[in-house]
């Protein structure tokens, strides 16, 4: 029959070990990350000094050449620099949008007028 002495003791080496178990796997577990995050540092040191060199392989641009717009200030200059217009086939006199839409009815829905339930 188990005593207050026994289980306090049984409870107590349950708890030591327990405890040293996870104090052991914490440093085991703080060295991997250590490890990764080391492997991280190497990676981006090495990921960068290819960039830099690649960068000063590129030639540089010149002063004058093509001139970038940008429309974030003013959306009308954007809308009419449009590559491809959602209304260009109607402007050249091609066919309207509901003609070409697949997914338009071809006759306008009219409900049935009257009771539904007789």
């Amino acid at each position: 029959m188990n005593t207050i002495r026994s289980t306090w003791i049984g409870w107590g080496s349950l708890i030591i070990a327990g405890g040293g178990s996870y104090y052991f796997a914490k440093r085991q577990i703080n060295r991997d990350r250590a490890a990764r995050h080391e492997e991280v540092l190497k990676r981006q040191r090495i990921q960068s000094s290819v960039s830099a060199e690649y960068n000063s392989r590129l030639p540089s641009p010149k002063h004058n050449s093509k001139k970038t717009h940008n429309h974030a200030s003013s959306p009308s200059t954007e809308a009419s620099s449009d590559p491809a217009p959602s209304e260009h086939s109607l402007e050249k006199g091609g066919k309207t949008s509901e003609d070409g839409s697949p997914y338009l009815a071809t006759k306008p829905f009219k409900s049935k007028k009257g009771d539904r339930f007789s």
